[in-house]
């Protein structure tokens, strides 16, 4: 390993935040992605309390049953890493102000659930927001077909999508496919913050 790159690329992400819409699925495993690499700040929105159904996919415990999501993946992310200053919102985004939680962050992922306020929210923050990348996902249903996971570049929208994958109405969320999307999407938050000293 070289350790100067190491040392460099570690104070870079720790000087770094990432604005995370929506820490059910993708949202939890791509907060606790980030944490582990070094991110110093986050900034987690979401309105939604942990439930038994949410265990085979989402990063929460048995004990957080019943706990505001944004206050118990702050929890997980402390016993991580103290030091990461964790911003969490218990908001319910809505049309017109979606894009405030996220103003002063570096990067934002989209990991929300519905298709009508995930395309809401990203021309929002492309709108309000110009300047500033967002990552996305679309296609996390099912299991396989890895290599059909593409990653688009619009702008600054980044999306990651499996356009053959059904719609989660009409097929099965499976914990290493939705894990993998949602890595995919910290790693495309780290490959935009690093830049050219990646």
């Amino acid at each position: 390993m070289n350790k100067n790159k190491f040392d460099k690329i570690k104070i870079k992400l720790k000087n770094a935040s990432v604005g995370i819409a929506g820490i059910g699925g993708l949202g939890s495993n791509a907060s606790i992605a980030l944490a582990r690499a070094g991110i110093g700040r986050l900034v987690l929105v979401d309105f939604d309390k942990v439930d038994i159904n949410n265990l085979d996919r989402q990063y929460y415990f048995l004990d957080q049953i019943g706990q505001l999501k944004v206050n118990a993946m702050k929890e997980n992310i402390r016993r991580i890493d103290p030091k990461i200053k964790v911003e969490a919102y218990n908001l319910k985004l809505k049309r017109g102000s979606m894009y405030y939680p996220f103003k002063d962050i570096d990067v934002v992922i989209e990991a929300l659930d519905e298709a009508s306020i995930k395309t809401e929210f990203i021309e929002e923050i492309l709108l309000n927001l110009p300047e500033k990348p967002i990552v996305a996902a679309s296609g996390v249903t099912g299991y396989g077909h890895s290599d059909r996971i593409v990653t688009k570049r619009l702008g600054n929208l980044y999306m990651c999508y499996d356009k053959y994958a059904i719609s989660s109405k009409d097929d099965v969320l499976m914990a290493p496919r939705v894990c993998l999307i949602a890595n995919w999407e910290a790693n495309l938050a780290i490959e935009i913050i690093l830049g050219e000293d990646k």
